[in-house]
C-alpha cells in the first residue's frame, strides 16, 4: 500500500472512532432535560457583566427584564469600565420597559491576577448575594432570552438536581462568513466536550457555555466561584471544571430559548473571536499546538486531499478511503447545520472551515509570542498561566 493510501486509511479510522466513540458529539438532541414546575420557585440573582455593550444591549436587556418568572428575581448589570455609555443605557432601558428590578454598578479596574470579565462577575455575584438568592444566572450582555427562559432553566435544575445548568446560546448566522464558521464553532466545541458526557456523574468531561449558566449559589460559594478561576480567559470551561471537580452535578446542552444577538459579519470579526483564546485553550503549550495542527490536518484535510490525489494518480484505494472519510465527516455535520437552519450544501465545505480554524489557532499562538496574548473587550492577558482548568 502506498503512503497516501495508509494516510487515508488512518483518517477514515479516526472518523469511524469519532462517529461511534466520542459521545455521539454530532447529535443535536441534547436539550433541556425533562422538567416540571417546582412546588416553590427559588429566588434568582441574574448577573450580567458588560463592557462597551451599548450596540447589543437594546436587543438583549429587555428580554431579561421581561422574564416571566413566578419567584423573586433581580438583575445586576456590572458596567465594567465601558466608554460607550453602557451603564446609562441599561438604566434607560429599565425605565422604559420595566419588568424585573435592575441594579447597575461598576467594580472599578480589576486588580492584578484577575481577568476583567471575572472581576465584573465577582462584583455582580457580591451584589446578588446580598439578596440571598438560591440560584445565580450568569449571562452575557449579548444574550437574548425568551420570556420563559429563566423559568425553564430553574425547573430543569430543580428536577434534575443539577448544581449548574448551561445552554449553548444559538449564535447569529446571517452573513456568509457566519454561515460558514458559526455552526462549525459549536460542532468543534461539542467534539471536544461531548454534551452527553458532561451531564454524567463520574466522568471528567466538564464544560459550560459562558453566555448562559444557571448556578446554585451554595455551589458557587463552595467552589469559590469566581475566585478559584480568577486567571481564566476561557472562564466557562474553568467554571464547569471547578464545579464538577468539587463533586457538583452539571449539565450542558443546546439552546431553544437563548440566542446571541452579537453580529460577526466579516471573517475578521470571527477570526478575532476564535484566535483571542485558542492558544490559551491549549495551555500555551507548543507541543499541544503541534498536536492540534496535525490532528486537524489528519481528520479534516486528509479526506478531500487523498480523494483528489487518488483520482489524479489513479489510486482507487486512496480515492475510496478518502471519499468515505469525507462522507462520514459530512454526515456528522448535517445535524448541526439543520439545528442552525442552514443549507446542507455547506456540509461538504467543513474541511475548508477546519482549515480556517487551523490558521486561527496558529495565529493565536503567534499573537501570544508577540506579547499580545488573549483579550476580552480591549484588555489583553499575555501571561502564560492566564487560563485555569482548561473551550472549549
Amino acid at each position: 500500500m502506498s503512503t497516501v493510501v495508509w494516510i487515508a486509511a488512518v483518517s477514515l479510522a479516526a472518523w469511524l472512532w469519532l462517529l461511534l466513540c466520542q459521545g455521539f458529539f454530532w447529535r443535536t438532541d441534547i436539550r433541556l432535560p425533562a422538567r416540571s414546575d417546582p412546588d416553590d420557585w427559588p429566588s434568582v440573582g441574574v448577573v450580567v457583566p458588560a463592557r462597551d455593550e451599548a450596540a447589543v444591549l437594546p436587543e438583549s436587556l429587555p428580554s431579561l427584564l421581561a422574564q416571566d418568572y413566578p419567584g423573586r428575581a433581580e438583575i445586576f448589570l456590572v458596567d465594567d469600565g465601558s466608554s460607550d455609555g453602557t451603564g446609562e443605557l441599561a438604566r434607560e432601558l429599565a425605565a422604559r420597559y420595566g419588568g424585573l428590578p435592575l441594579t447597575v454598578d461598576s467594580p472599578g479596574e480589576p486588580p492584578a491576577g484577575w481577568t476583567g470579565k471575572l472581576w465584573a462577575v465577582r462584583h455582580g455575584i457580591g451584589l446578588a448575594r446580598a439578596r440571598g438568592p438560591e440560584y445565580l444566572l450568569l449571562t452575557d450582555a449579548d444574550i437574548a432570552h425568551a420570556p420563559d427562559s429563566l423559568r425553564e432553566l430553574v425547573a430543569a435544575a430543580r428536577a434534575g438536581g443539577f448544581d449548574a445548568v448551561s445552554l449553548m446560546a444559538r449564535l447569529r448566522v446571517e452573513s456568509l462568513w457566519e454561515r460558514l464558521v458559526v455552526p462549525a464553532f459549536v460542532y468543534f466545541f461539542a467534539q471536544l466536550y461531548p454534551f452527553r458526557r458532561i451531564g454524567r456523574k463520574g466522568t471528567r468531561t466538564a464544560a459550560a457555555a459562558g453566555g448562559c449558566v444557571l448556578l446554585r449559589a451554595e455551589t458557587a460559594e463552595r467552589a469559590r466561584i469566581p475566585d478559584a478561576i480568577r486567571h481564566a480567559v476561557i472562564d466557562d470551561v474553568a467554571l464547569a471544571r471547578a464545579v464538577k471537580g468539587g463533586g457538583g452535578h452539571i449539565w450542558l446542552g443546546l439552546a431553544e430559548r437563548v440566542d446571541s444577538v452579537r453580529p460577526y459579519p466579516r471573517l475578521h470579526d470571527l477570526w478575532r473571536m476564535v484566535s483571542r483564546s485558542a492558544y490559551a485553550q491549549l495551555r500555551h503549550n507548543p507541543l499541544l499546538l503541534l498536536g492540534t495542527v496535525l490532528g486537524l490536518a489528519l481528520v479534516y484535510l486528509v479526506p478531500p486531499v487523498t480523494l483528489f490525489t487518488g483520482l489524479a494518480v489513479g489510486s482507487p484505494a486512496a480515492a475510496v478511503l478518502g471519499g468515505l472519510a469525507w462522507l462520514v465527516m459530512t454526515g456528522t455535520y448535517v445535524p448541526m447545520l439543520r439545528y442552525y437552519g442552514q443549507p446542507l450544501w455547506l456540509a461538504p465545505l467543513l474541511p475548508f472551515t477546519a482549515f480556517l480554524y487551523l490558521l486561527m489557532t496558529v495565529d493565536s499562538a503567534v499573537q501570544h509570542y508577540r506579547g499580545r496574548g488573549a483579550a476580552w473587550k480591549g484588555r489583553t492577558y499575555a501571561r502564560p498561566d492566564a487560563v485555569v482548568g482548561d473551550e472549549g
